[in-house]
């Protein structure tokens, strides 16, 4: 069969292509076209990479403003592309704000619209719920928790499991030993505190110098920033500069893995760090006003999906526009070796792990893919 696959970001490009890959062990005649990534384009042939993500992400309500011709123009081009390929179904991954015009398109055309990773629609943006009852046919979720929600909502989804346990697994079995993490980040032998800013600049502006300002309060441990490869590093040299915490980049699951702790903005990197088995905290920077609008704006009374797929706080979410320094620093003790609250974080991380469904996920949604095709 005929796919062509819709994915905008880095983490659609990596779920995309462990989708593939289930798609082509259980479809030997499987055609990819494809908007995503490197990962992509590795299983499914650069040539069929249709548009690099790079070409493609804007984020903010400004930056999004100012290419508001550019995306048009985009997704004109994603639907000449579609036509021309005529494929047996379009396979969209998250990233909405597009897909979900693709979605309207493709379905009053007649083609299929399967829809893996749903939109978060039960944080924000609700209305989306009746276009993706009208215009998807077939709905992958990821969290267990999403089942009732669309079902609440006229929507029959399908849980396969979440896609991060096949890439975290994957990744631990080829991972390098700690000393070679170490030498090749240039670390010494401490135990590390892992730092992920963030994936956008406006993160790591507003981030990492509260997470650098914690660090000075543990000269026993080595606090190291996961540094994402699209960011150039002078960005990050200009807040580390002067300070003791080092610094490696596209080594993010190198460094939760060998670290004893992590403090983690909000997003899906909360739920990898507590999959991998850190404990963590939470922390944003937000600005003033969002601290007054949040219960209005967030209809979920958390923002990461550790504790929203526990539905408690497991671990603590410093959502704030000025942080306490003091106040996380004992927060990151208690979670630290020896600390009061990390044998009780790590076994609830071990729950979280048992509801995301284990290894094969990828493999288990491309079986049903093929399936409900046919």
């Amino acid at each position: 069969m005929k796919y062509y696959i819709i994915a905008g970001e880095p983490s659609g490009d990596l779920h995309g292509s462990n989708l593939m890959r289930g798609l082509q062990a259980e479809d030997s005649e499987a055609q990819f076209r494809f908007w995503g990534g490197d990962k992509m384009a590795e299983v499914g042939g650069a040539e069929n990479l249709a548009k690099h993500y790079r070409e493609t992400s804007f984020f903010g309500i400004a930056q999004v403003l100012r290419n508001l011709k550019t995306i048009f123009g985009q997704i004109d081009e994603c639907k000449r592309d579609i036509e021309a390929y005529n494929p047996d179904v379009v396979i969209l991954i998250d990233y909405p704000s597009f897909n979900m015009r693709i979605a309207k398109w493709a379905k009053e055309r007649g083609i299929k619209v399967y829809y893996y990773i749903a939109p978060k629609v039960w944080a924000w943006k609700e209305w989306r719920v009746k276009e993706i009852r009208k215009y998807v046919d077939r709905l992958y979720t990821i969290f267990p928790f999403e089942t009732d929600y669309f079902r609440s909502k006229g929507i029959e989804p399908v849980f396969c499991g979440n896609p991060l346990c096949d890439s975290i697994a994957q990744y631990k079995a080829q991972m390098p030993s700690r000393e070679e993490f170490l030498r090749e980040g240039g670390l010494d032998k401490r135990p590390i505190v892992a730092l992920l800013a963030g994936s956008r600049r406006s993160e790591i502006k507003d981030n990492l110098a509260d997470m650098v300002a914690i660090s000075q309060n543990f000269p026993q441990y080595q606090f190291v920033v996961a540094a994402v490869p699209w960011i150039e590093r002078e960005m990050y040299d200009k807040i580390l500069s002067g300070t003791a915490v080092k610094f490696v980049c596209n080594k993010t699951y190198d460094t939760l893995i060998y670290a004893e702790a992590a403090i983690v903005t909000s997003g899906t990197a909360t739920l990898e760090t507590a999959l991998i088995g850190t404990p963590e905290i939470v922390m944003y920077h937000v600005p003033k006003i969002y601290e007054w609008l949040r219960p209005i704006v967030l209809k979920i009374p958390y923002i990461s999906l550790v504790n929203i797929n526990l539905n408690r706080e497991s671990v603590r979410e410093i959502v704030v526009n000025k942080v306490d320094v003091a106040a996380v620093s004992e927060e990151l003790h208690a979670i630290l070796e020896g600390g009061a609250k990390r044998t009780k974080m790590l076994a609830e991380f071990a729950e979280l792990q048992e509801m995301m469904g284990g290894d094969g996920s990828s493999h288990r949604v491309a079986q049903d893919i093929i399936k409900s095709l046919k």
